[in-house]
């Protein structure tokens, strides 16, 4: 039997993520694809992306960034570049909640288009009409020993509208670009992170 990977996520559906490591989930998902990446947020965030430090998940230069008003804006940006489908991941910063009638317009904008979106959101913050939500976390013990250049992150199926939830342990591999699997769990759905 062979081990259930978790990428690539599902194309033409959107997904949802949340947690402390919502970030390197989402550069782990674009390290498995390839070509353009959108990465849509609110402008009015000071904190942002660094291209130094993608470079260990993907080429940063495959990166177009678009800064939204607020989240309507960031939700209506999201609609259109997957429902246009040029661009093959789709990934927005969302932090309030997502009502059903906005994700639903996500899940139809990616089918047409053909593409991939991830929702960064806050835990209580999803919508029903995702594909799958996950949470993401770092496991901390592994990063305070001293050495450790490679974080380990454990990635928590929530949500999976295809199949059963799992829960994956990996290390994340800068030369290969990969996560390697270190363990991976059945586990109940849960809309409380654990």
């Amino acid at each position: 039997m062979t081990t259930p990977h978790p990428f690539p996520l599902r194309e033409g559906r959107t997904h949802e993520v949340c947690g402390m490591g919502t970030t390197s989930f989402a550069c782990a998902v674009c390290a498995s694809t390839t070509g353009p990446i959108l990465w849509v947020n609110e402008r009015h965030r000071r904190e942002g992306l660094n291209p130094r430090g993608l470079v260990s998940f993907f080429d940063p230069g495959r990166l177009l960034l678009a800064r939204g008003k607020d989240q309507t804006d960031t939700l209506a940006v999201m609609e259109e570049a997957l429902r246009d489908g040029s661009v093959p991941l789709v990934i927005g910063e969302l932090p309030r909640e997502i009502g059903l009638t906005a994700g639903r317009r996500l899940q139809l904008a990616a089918k047409e288009g053909r593409a991939t979106g991830l929702c960064l959101i806050l835990p209580d913050g999803g919508s029903n009409a995702a594909e799958t939500r996950w949470h993401a976390m770092p496991i901390y013990d592994k990063l305070l020993r001293e050495g450790v250049d490679s974080p380990r992150l454990r990635w928590r199926q929530l949500k999976n509208k295809s199949g059963p939830c799992r829960a994956w342990e990996v290390e994340w591999n800068a030369k290969t670009r990969t996560p390697e699997i270190l363990s991976v769990n059945d586990c109940a759905p849960s809309s409380v992170p654990v």
